[in-house]
């Protein structure tokens, strides 16, 4: 018999998974699996479980937000394990959920792990962690790991909008300078900025999926300079919306398979919407094809 691990995050979202629980287990013994269930109880369970249990199972199937599946692939990579993954998104944002066209449905994402196959897609390693879509600095980042828990449970994604709107008058732009891939050089005051492998950043920015791959080898970099007026501002937004970063001197859009990052080492990153402390000097690289994730290839 097929052995998989199943880790549950119990308060992601709203909670709405672990109401499935029961269904989701039997869904999979009666697929032919013996099913080790873990239900996560504080942050890192998820990375150490993984990590622990991988060389034991055929599968591992994540469901909570996007923090709990940057756990758990976080411990395949410290194993060095490449034992596909499902991920049933249950979170407030589900932001790769969104790039990847996942189910919102607990019960169909659960079904869809079933019956797809697996697909490599690209990570990326910040110092000595790993984020599967994005990494970022400035404003509204600080939004998801100080919003507390009971918060997102109960106003879901508008919690995020009103902790970012409460968050604009304590902005401030952070003097950045980036190598890229050894050559390219970009430093500036920014605003905000993102190193991501995903078309859905924070729930709020998207990016055209014709310029994003998430399988090429390559991370893309989005920097955003704070607009001097109200011109600028309304130009800012316009190339937001529209997905045309090229006419916008307050937007570099570009793309690269590692970085070095300079930097003000008390400014503050979140990694897949968990908190990273600073550094003066960061290392980014892509890790290509590091994960292969369960699809149902539509």
């Amino acid at each position: 018999m097929k052995k998989m691990l199943f880790i549950l995050n119990p308060i992601s979202g709203q909670k709405r998974a672990a109401r499935h629980l029961a269904d989701i287990v039997a869904l999979y013994n009666r697929a032919g699996f013996e099913v080790i269930t873990y239900v996560t109880g504080e942050q890192g369970d998820a990375t150490r479980m993984a990590e622990e249990k991988c060389n034991e199972v055929d599968l591992i199937v994540c469901c909570g937000g996007d923090g709990t599946y940057n756990e758990t692939i976080s411990g395949l990579q410290r194993a060095g394990s490449k034992v596909p993954v499902g991920y049933i998104p249950a979170g407030s944002t589900n932001d790769l959920a969104t790039s990847l066209a996942l189910s919102g449905n607990v019960m169909q994402a659960a079904r869809d792990v079933l019956e797809g196959e697996p697909v490599a897609y690209d990570i990326g390693k910040f110092q000595d962690r790993y984020f599967s879509y994005v990494a970022s600095f400035g404003a509204f980042t600080a939004v998801s790991y100080n919003t507390p828990q009971y918060i997102k449970n109960a106003l879901g994604h508008t919690a995020y909008l009103l902790s970012g709107i409460q968050e604009l008058s304590q902005i401030r732009t952070e003097h950045i300078r980036m190598v890229l891939d050894e050559e390219r050089i970009v430093e500036d005051d920014f605003l905000f900025g993102a190193i991501c492998n995903a078309t859905s950043v924070g729930g709020v920015l998207t990016l055209d999926p014709n310029q994003v791959d998430m399988s090429d080898g390559l991370l893309e970099v989005l920097l955003v300079r704070s607009p001097k007026n109200l011109t600028e501002l309304g130009e800012c937004i316009q190339a937001v919306q529209s997905q045309n970063y090229g006419n916008c001197a307050m937007i570099t859009f570009l793309s690269a398979r590692k970085m070095e990052i300079y930097t003000n080492p008390d400014m503050v990153w979140t990694l897949d919407g968990e908190r990273e402390d600073g550094h003066s000097h960061i290392h980014v690289e892509n890790q290509h094809l590091a994960v292969n994730l369960m699809r149902r290839v539509r």
